[in-house]
């Protein structure tokens, strides 16, 4: 009997999409004041109700397209009707130093009674003291809550499913956010990709343990079949990109990482930021980082080894390691300003649907219409409310299936 093709593979950028994999935003949006939004890295208070909309609109322009789409939260609530999951997410959740020992373990036993459905909605939405309904003996951490304070944090940022997990080949990395608000993601992904049975089996480059580099999903471009390129900057540590390279290496899914740092900075915080592709051998791109954005190329030599080369200007390095003469680059914007304002508004974070077909926010009129000129048929979607936690179609979405090139 011949194979079967993989459920879960994800060799390029620009394959036809076949599955992917969302979360529509809900309560945990609510949760954001004026008080946390800068700690929940979101930059203002995003309407639910139109965010919700807009993300139904990105998901429906998949459909139409023929993406399956799946949804991070329903998996997670099929996984936790499974004992091990259960128990191991709610101990990721439940730290005795941070809820105090006596409230640690009224709130286990509550959250371990629950419904898979509910308590994947408390993982992601938070849970107040307030709505804790029983409190048990009256701690230290009890009597000194504020009002609204959380016991369990919520996790506004799960919208954002690229940074949580990558998939090269048919191996799937668990990452390690870097920041405070988004590490408690890692639980969530990991058991879906450890417990549920859609996922079985499927080999963990990265663990999603805390004791991980930091290494983020919106820091990884799949190029072209064997071909990463990894920024490190604000999210993702060179040690991150070290330990993945030595992984992909060791599994004989990758021949080249093309290690890139990019500035530290909120507008830059992951390189599909600044670059994503949109065809086979042509990437939309911020005019500013085009010419001065530099590469390591990192390639394997010998068993738990590393060859690291000298930096190349970026866009030289990939089109050698990818093996085609130019990669062709599209800018953001006309001019210094409009590239600006379109590539803080996710202008260069697009979804390749198909190469020469991306997803892209519809308000970038000036980059849209520079990929339209460029043969790049762009399908827009709203975003106004979405792009409040800075993402774009890219950010919002886990490839977990493209057809190869």
């Amino acid at each position: 009997m011949p194979d079967l093709p993989p459920q879960h593979r994800v060799t390029s950028e620009v394959g036809r999409l076949r599955t992917v994999l969302l979360h529509r935003p809900g309560a945990e949006l609510s949760r954001l004041t004026p008080r946390n939004n800068a700690d929940l890295l979101f930059d203002g208070l995003p309407w639910v109700g139109r965010a919700q909309e807009e993300h139904d609109g990105f998901a429906a322009a998949l459909r139409a397209r023929g993406v399956e789409v799946l949804y991070l939260q329903e998996l997670l609530a099929e996984t936790l009707g499974q004992p091990a999951a259960r128990a191991e997410v709610v101990q990721s959740v439940v730290a005795p130093t941070v809820v105090g020992p006596q409230l640690a373990t009224v709130l286990r036993a509550w959250l371990l009674d629950l419904s898979g459905e509910d308590l994947a909605g408390i993982l992601v939405a938070g849970l107040t003291h307030e709505e804790l309904p029983e409190h048990g003996p009256d701690g230290v951490v009890a009597r000194l809550a504020s009002a609204g304070q959380f016991l369990v944090r919520p996790l506004p940022n799960l919208l954002f499913t690229r940074d949580s997990s990558v998939w090269v080949d048919d191996h799937v990395a668990v990452t390690s956010p870097s920041m405070l608000a988004r590490q408690r993601e890692r639980a969530l992904a990991g058991a879906v990709y450890r417990y549920h049975p859609r996922f079985s089996g499927t080999p963990l480059l990265y663990g999603g343990s805390s004791s991980e580099a930091w290494f983020e999903g919106g820091d990884v471009l799949v190029m072209a079949p064997g071909v990463l390129a990894v920024g490190t900057g604000s999210r993702t540590t060179p040690a991150g990109v070290e330990a993945f390279a030595l992984r992909v290496f060791a599994a004989g899914i990758a021949h080249t990482v093309l290690a890139v740092p990019i500035a530290q900075e909120r507008a830059t915080m992951h390189l599909d930021t600044v670059c994503t592709m949109v065809d086979r051998d042509a990437v939309v791109m911020f005019p500013p980082v085009a010419d001065t954005l530099s590469a390591f190329p990192v390639t394997p030599a010998g068993e738990h080894e590393l060859q690291v080369g000298d930096p190349r200007p970026f866009l030289e390095a990939a089109a050698e390691a990818m093996g085609i003469d130019v990669l062709r680059t599209i800018d953001t914007g006309l001019d210094p300003v409009t590239a600006e304002r379109e590539q803080w508004d996710d202008g260069n974070n697009t979804l390749a649907l198909a190469p020469g077909l991306v997803v892209a926010y519809e308000r970038n009129v000036v980059t849209n219409q520079a990929l339209e000129r460029a043969g790049i048929e762009v399908v827009p979607v709203a975003g106004s409310e979405l792009g409040s936690g800075r993402g774009g179609p890219r950010c919002m979405s886990c490839p977990v299936l493209r057809d190869p090139l």
